[in-house]
């Protein structure tokens, strides 16, 4: 299964799109009655309390079958000072939002939040999973140990065969073990679940906070209930607009991938009397390719070419790998020993990383328009690879399990964009994840948008970002605009924030092993 998470992003061809499903309407749903959280969330987070809300499985048929929601609650600080509630999905798809409500919330060990303090008085951060999601109805498709460790290599002609059988293998087990629920987990039921969300609460308007996939998310439930938008925040933003979006996302990662990656690069030569990888971009991508090829040839352990190649692409999404991921490359460049890199870029085999991989396929697979034909991915990918290093292995990731996929796959619903208050998006112009023409894009149809863009930078998300990657503009703006409603009065740009700076004193302190993809919660 993938190393990293993968993360929507994409694309640049508008493309006509249908109007939405038609769908009963089910009777409103009764007060959620928050309590005690399952031992998992309640040991990890203690400030959190916990409900359930019933959906219906098929909104056509609001009185059949139901699926049971988790949502999660912290509470305002000040009552005195309470607005309402806001609701946090982290992406994904798959993501959970119980988690993320709880990352944006919860102090660390410093007594820092990445919500501002005056935010968390005003509101009660609500998250909730999202169907099909970890405590809501997760789905699974096979055994843990499904994917091989480590998988074939990407990039050899030689492998293709092998990972064609091996994600058509997973397309079919996701028929089998979750093919009455497959049809039902597309975007349109999830914002249709946010709003039976919205109404438990006793909340006449949605106040909104969308990350990643959750922009997209935000803007398809402005489409379906543009009267209930509140303050709706969105940042590092998807292309709503073409037919094959989640396929589009794939190719706009992977163009995004080289710049960001030279950046990265370019920051491991600043800080050669750290790393001793060179001083010049050419010299540690040298280095870097050395390392690949090592890899590709003789895997080590469980780590061969795509496990190196995904993690890579993750710590791209956020700098807080970046310190440790130089160094673990380091060690293995200059001192010969792999144990570090190894760690780094050994795949997460656990339950809860198998039910991520298959909420995110049902997800992208049933959302959007994929070919069916091998020899379209190949000649796309081919295309890519000639300048891409992730390209083959983003495609495996994030597409040909749809190629076979049991549930039909469909035209997106059409964003218009009509009848909205003002949105907040932010994005960064380096993104590789949700790259920044998506953003252009998303903006163009969010006619009542402004749009804040953080310059020379390539984090993936900039709003609520931890204490590391803070950039005090951005966060000024958002809390703003969710305490009074207050928007720039046009698009804005501001300074990226600090990238780190590395010492050798900091190489000498215990493994600050980070994640390696850039996401805000766990999936175990």
């Amino acid at each position: 299964m993938p190393t990293r998470l993968p993360v929507i992003a994409l694309a640049t061809l508008a493309l006509i799109t249908p109007a939405v499903p038609a769908v009963a309407t089910p009777p409103p749903p009764s007060p959620l009655v928050f309590g005690d959280c399952p031992a998992d969330i309640a040991e990890s987070y203690p400030a959190m309390t916990c409900a359930t809300l019933q959906v219906p499985v098929d909104y056509r048929q609001p009185s059949g079958a139901a699926i049971p929601l988790l949502v999660t609650k912290h509470a305002a600080n000040n009552p005195s000072k309470r607005l309402g509630s806001l609701v946090v999905n982290p992406g994904g798809p798959g993501g959970s939002g119980v988690i993320a409500a709880a990352y944006v919330s919860t102090p660390d060990e410093t007594g820092f939040t990445t919500l501002q303090p005056a935010v968390l008085d005003a509101y009660d951060v609500i998250g909730f999973d999202p169907r099909g999601v970890r405590h809501s109805g997760a789905i699974s498709c096979a055994a843990p140990d499904y994917f091989p460790v480590p998988q074939p290599d990407p990039d050899a002609p030689a492998s293709r065969d092998a990972l064609w059988k091996l994600w058509d293998g997973y397309a079919d087990g996701c028929g089998d073990k979750a093919g009455a629920l497959l049809p039902h987990l597309g975007t349109d039921n999830v914002a249709r679940d946010m709003d039976r969300v919205r109404a438990a609460l006793g909340e006449q308007k949605l106040n909104y906070l969308g990350f990643s996939y959750g922009t997209y998310l935000g803007a398809v439930y402005t489409e379906l209930f543009p009267q209930r938008v509140g303050r709706m925040i969105l940042d590092g933003n998807v292309d709503p607009t073409p037919r094959d979006l989640f396929y589009k996302m794939a190719m706009s990662q992977s163009v995004a991938f080289e710049p960001r990656f030279n950046s990265y690069l370019g920051w491991m030569a600043k800080y050669d009397a750290v790393f001793h990888l060179g001083t010049t971009v050419r010299a540690v991508r040298a280095n870097w390719n050395k390392t690949l090829a090592d890899f590709r040839t003789k895997p080590h352990g469980a780590v061969g070419g795509h496990e190196l190649l995904s993690t890579a692409f993750g710590v791209l999404t956020s700098e807080e790998g970046w310190t440790a991921f130089a160094q673990a490359l380091s060690t293995y460049v200059v001192g010969g020993d792999d144990t570090a890199l190894v760690e780094f870029a050994t795949p997460n085999t656990s339950a809860g990383a198998e039910r991520f991989t298959a909420s995110f396929s049902a997800v992208i697979c049933g959302d959007s328009k994929w070919s069916h034909s091998k020899a379209t991915y190949e000649r796309d990918t081919a295309r890519l690879a000639k300048f891409s290093q992730v390209a083959w292995d983003n495609m495996w990731v994030t597409g040909s399990v749809c190629r076979n996929w049991p549930v039909p796959d469909r035209t997106p619903i059409k964003i218009t964009g009509r009848g909205l208050p003002g949105i907040l998006m932010f994005n960064t112009v380096g993104d590789p994840a949700t790259p920044y023409a998506g953003a252009l894009k998303l903006h163009q149809v969010l006619r009542s948008s402004v749009l804040v863009t953080e310059r020379n930078s390539g984090a993936h998300c900039v709003f609520a970002n931890p204490q590391s990657m803070v950039n005090t503009a951005v966060n000024d703006i958002g809390t703003k605009y969710l305490l009074t409603g207050e928007l720039p009065p046009g698009d804005v740009s501001v300074p990226g924030h600090p990238l780190p700076v590395p010492t050798p004193a900091k190489l000498k302190a215990p493994t600050e092993k980070s994640p390696t993809v850039g996401v805000r919660w766990n999936i175990s």
